[in-house]
C-alpha cells in the first residue's frame, strides 16, 4: 500500500465586503461576525481530525479562520503563514466592486478562458495556480517524511482553492470556474503516488469522520486505485441510506 496524503482546502468565513468588492491582498479585511461565527462552527466540525499542520495565505481573514481552526484542533499545531496560498494579485482591480469589474473586457477571459487572463499591474491566474500548486506538493512530500497518512489544513481563497482542485482533477485551468468555493467550506483531496482524489468539493456541514483515512488492510485493494462500480462510502457514511 503507499503513502498517502489528504489536503483540507478551507476558504475563509465572510467579510463585510465578501461577494460586494475583489478584495485581492487589501491589507485590514477582517472575517466580520458572519465570519466569524462560521470559522467557530467549522473548527468545532475539524477539531477530532488530528491535523498534522495548519497553513493560512497572509490575509487576514484567512489567518483568523486558520487561527479558529488552530484553537480548538486535536493536533495542537500553530498556524503557518504562506505566501504561496495568497490570494491572486489582481493588481488594479484590487478594491473594485465586482459588478463595475464586470464590464470590463478582460471579466470575459476571466470567465471562459482563464488561463489566458492577467490582471492589469499584477498577475495572471496561470502564475497564481503554478505557485499553489507547488506549494501544495512541496507540503505533501514533507508532510509524508514526518507522519503516517497525514492529513493537513490550508486555508485560502476561493480561485487559489479552485486552482488546486482543478489540478487534482486533471483539468485544465479554462475548467477551473465549473468549480465553487463558497464562505468557510472544506475541499478534501487525497494524494496518493500516482494520482490525487477529490473526496469533497465546498462541503459547508455534516460529519468529517470519512476524511482521515484507515490503516491499510492486508486483503484491500491499493490506496492509488478507483473503487470499480463506486463503492460503499467511507466512514460516517449514513447507514439508514444505503
Amino acid at each position: 500500500m503507499s503513502a498517502t496524503v489528504t489536503l483540507l482546502l478551507v476558504r475563509h468565513g465572510m467579510t463585510e465586503v465578501t461577494g460586494a468588492t475583489l478584495a485581492g491582498w487589501t491589507p485590514g479585511i477582517h472575517l466580520d461576525e458572519r465570519g466569524r461565527t462560521q470559522a467557530a462552527t467549522l473548527a468545532d466540525r475539524l477539531a477530532e481530525v488530528e491535523l498534522a499542520a495548519i497553513i493560512s495565505s497572509p490575509l487576514e481573514r484567512c489567518r483568523e479562520t486558520a487561527q479558529a481552526i488552530a484553537d480548538v484542533n486535536v493536533g495542537g499545531r500553530e498556524v503557518t503563514v504562506d505566501e504561496r496560498f495568497g490570494e491572486c494579485h489582481y493588481g488594479e482591480w484590487t478594491g473594485r466592486p465586482l459588478k463595475e469589474l464586470a464590464q470590463e473586457p478582460l471579466w470575459r477571459v476571466v470567465q471562459a478562458q482563464p488561463s489566458a487572463a492577467r490582471f492589469p499591474g499584477g498577475e495572471s491566474l496561470a502564475e497564481t495556480s503554478h505557485r499553489a500548486v507547488a506549494g501544495v506538493r512541496a507540503y505533501n512530500e514533507r508532510l509524508l517524511t514526518e507522519h503516517e497518512r497525514p492529513v493537513y489544513a490550508v486555508c485560502s481563497h476561493g480561485d487559489v482553492i479552485k486552482a488546486i482542485t482543478a489540478d487534482a482533477l486533471g483539468l485544465h485551468l479554462d475548467q477551473f470556474q465549473r468549480l465553487q468555493a463558497d464562505p468557510c467550506s472544506i475541499t478534501a483531496i487525497r494524494y496518493t503516488e500516482t494520482r490525487s482524489f477529490v473526496l469533497r468539493s465546498n462541503d459547508v456541514g455534516g460529519s468529517v469522520a470519512g476524511l482521515v483515512p484507515e490503516p491499510p488492510a492486508e486483503d484491500a485493494q491499493g490506496s492509488d486505485d478507483a473503487v470499480v462500480g463506486g463503492g460503499a462510502g467511507g466512514p460516517g457514511v449514513d447507514e439508514s441510506r444505503a
